[in-house]
This record gives C-alpha cells, structure tokens and sequence, in this order.
C-alpha cells in the first residue's frame, strides 16, 4: 500500500514539473501569414536536373522545359473553367516556380500573367505572393544593374506586372527606373511614352497632385515639338487635375491657352464653356481679392455671348444664370432683374419650358427683394402658368400670389 502511495505521489510531482514547464514557455505565435508556394524548394520532375551553385540551365535545357510549362498553363485554365480555382493555382504556382529557371524576363511575364487572374479572381493570397516575388526580383535587378546594363524590358515587364495586381505605386516605381535611362539616352519618344503612362496610371487612382508635374512636362514637350494636338490633350488634362485640386490660379493659365489656341484656329465651339470655367476661377479667387470679381463679370458676359452667336442656347442660358447669381451676390439687383428678362427669352427661344418657369420665380423674387409687389405677382402669375402647363410647382406659385395678394 506504501509503495503504491510512493508511485502515484511521484506522478504526480512529475506531472506537476511538466505542466509548470508548459505554462512557463511561451508558446510559438502562429506565422502571419503561410509560406508563399513560389518559394518551395522541393525538387521538380519536369527538372533536368537541380541547378547546382545557382549556374542557369543550359539553352536546351531550357528550349526542352518551356513547352512542358506552356503546357502546365494550359491545364491551370481548363482547370479554373471547370470551376476548380483551387486546383488551378496550385498547377499554375508549380508553373511559376519552374518558370524561374528560364531567366527573370520569362518569370515576371509569367507572374504578370497569372497575377492578372488572380486579381480578377479576387484571390488576394494568391496577389500577396506574386507581389513579393515581382519586389524579390526587382530588388536582384537593383543590386545588379548599372545604368548601362538597366534591362528596360525587364522593368517594363515589372511594371505591367504590378499594374496587373494593382500595385500602382509599385509599377510607377518601375516605370521611373525606365524613365531614368530613356532620359540618360535622350530617346524623347520614349520619354514622352514613359511619361504618358505615368501620368495615365496617376489619374486613374485619382493621385492628381503627382499627375500634374508629369502632364506640364508633356506639355512642355508638346509645345516645344510644335505638336498642336497633344498640347491641346494635355492642356486639357491639366485644366481637369487643376479643377479637381481645386487651384484657380493654375487652372487660369491652363485655360487662357486653351482659348487663345482655340481663337487662333477660329474654333469657338469650346470657347463658352472655358469661359465660364475662367470665370469661375476669378470668381474664388475674388474671394481674397475683391478687384478679380470684374474678370468674373466679364468672363461670364464674353460666355453668354459666344454662346448666343452659335446659337447654343442652353449654355447662354448657363452663363447667364452664373452672370444673374453674381449680380445678386453683390447687391445689383436691377442689372440682375434686366439679365433675368433676357433669360427667359433664351430659354423660350430654346423651348425650355422648365427654364423659363424658373426665370419667372427668380424675376419674381428679385421684384419682392425690391418690395416691388405689382411686378412681382405679375412674375408670379407667368410663372403659375407655365407651371400649370407642365404639372409641376403649381401649388408652390399659387402660394407666391396668395401671399403678395394677402399682403397688399
């Protein structure tokens, strides 16, 4: 009996050492994330043989491996058409690791190639590995180089890689690298397509501020080429960054060039519009200085009128409308009241029958900022029957004329 009690005394001292020991190492945090599958070492069949101190395979070595690889690439996409998206990137993954041994040119097109469906395949694992894999081979590209030896294909290969998987600031950081060179070889054709594709990416992330630098650049080289199309092109891209950014002053010089080039080519179709954006621009910054509202007013008026000789009614309308609120903004009451009556002949002439009831309520509520009543219900009362023609805002007229009756 003693000697059983020994035995189970000792057990369990010896478990309670055991369970201290547990509690007190730390357990291993799980890895953040698992391994990348392009980084597995496991000998391949489709190898000749294992490259021994990283020497290449040989050409025909490499000539033999390609079609068993194109092939690979061909089961992965029957696979992912069948529905079987797990199955097809492991074959494709396999693809991958193997396409490593044809050189670093064949490897980034392969992975911009993939990369392009897992993206559409909203496989965001599957990205995260190929994006690290395409910034391995960068940063070996990198260590390697010297500007002579820059391999532009390849970086250009990168890049297209990264826009693939939407790494944008990747491949603008790809694209920088070829844009370094072809300006060291003064090759402006491929400094303008560089820039053109940077400024391209910039925009369509919305990244506006560093697109503006790139497209005065183009345009710089536009002007100095005498090449009149793409300096309207990029006059045009800068007048849109500049709105977006919200800066008048900038966007001021950018559309006084455009309506000078227009005028010059005696093209004022567009010349209304940009006037009304020239004018909005003196308009914010009369803001801070009162004297810029005058450019406003005159802007405004040249938009109004441009557009009545093409007889493009609706944007005289526009312009007017602009011309009438900053009228009323500064008190002039009786130039906004005249413009409002020019307007409502504008928008008859136009058959905008909506428009023209709006003119009357702003007639009419300009008329009662006066306490000019009589002329206000008059206003009123046109506009009640325009209303009453299209089924809409009687009820908001009837009460204007029932208030100012109500009140005399």
């Amino acid at each position: 009996m003693l000697r059983r009690l020994i035995v189970i005394v000792t057990a369990a001292i010896l478990f309670s050492n055991s369970l201290t020991l547990a509690q007190t190492k730390k357990p291993k945090p799980p890895d953040q994330f698992p391994p990348s599958p392009l980084e597995i070492t496991t000998p391949d069949p489709l190898l000749p043989r294992l490259p021994k101190d990283k020497q290449p395979l040989t050409l025909q070595e490499q000539q033999n491996l390609e079609p068993a690889l194109d092939a690979l690439n061909q089961q992965a996409a029957a696979k992912l058409q069948a529905g079987e998206q797990v199955a097809a990137f492991e074959i494709w993954n396999r693809e991958l690791r193997l396409r490593r041994f044809l050189g670093s040119l064949a490897e980034v097109q392969a992975l911009s190639r993939v990369g392009a469906i897992a993206w559409k395949q909203n496989d965001g694992e599957e990205v995260q590995y190929i994006v690290q894999r395409l910034q391995a081979i960068q940063k070996q590209a990198q260590s390697q180089k010297t500007t002579a030896q820059v391999d532009l294909e390849l970086w250009r290969s990168l890049a297209q890689a990264y826009q693939n998987v939407r790494s944008i600031k990747l491949a603008v950081e790809a694209y920088d690298q070829v844009l370094l060179v072809v300006r060291q070889q003064k090759d402006t054709a491929a400094v303008v397509e560089m820039l053109k594709t940077i400024g391209e990416l910039h925009l369509t992330w919305f990244d506006y501020t560093k697109a503006a630098p790139v497209y005065e650049e183009l345009l710089s080289l536009a002007t100095s080429l005498g090449e009149r199309v793409n300096e309207v092109t990029y006059l045009q891209r800068l007048a849109y960054i500049y709105e977006q950014t919200q800066q008048p002053q900038q966007s001021l010089n950018i559309l006084n060039k455009l309506v000078d080039i227009y005028t010059n080519e005696n093209n004022l179709t567009e010349i209304p519009e940009l006037k009304l954006a020239i004018a909005a621009n003196y308009e914010s910054l009369a803001k801070k200085d009162p004297n810029l509202l005058l450019e406003a007013f005159q802007n405004y008026q040249e938009a109004y009128t441009t557009a009545w000789q093409l007889r493009e009614y609706v944007r005289a309308g526009d312009a007017l409308q602009k011309l009438i609120s900053l009228y009323r903004s500064q008190g002039q009451i009786d130039e906004a009241l005249q413009a409002s009556q020019i307007l409502v002949q504008i928008q008859t002439q136009s058959a905008n029958f909506y428009g023209i009831m709006q003119a009357y309520d702003q007639i009419g509520q300009l008329y009662l900022e006066q306490k000019d009543f009589p002329q206000a219900l008059t206003a009123f009362k046109k506009g009640l029957e325009i209303a009453q023609q299209l089924k809409h805002e009687e009820a908001y007229f009837t009460k204007q004329i029932e208030k100012i009756s109500s009140n005399r």
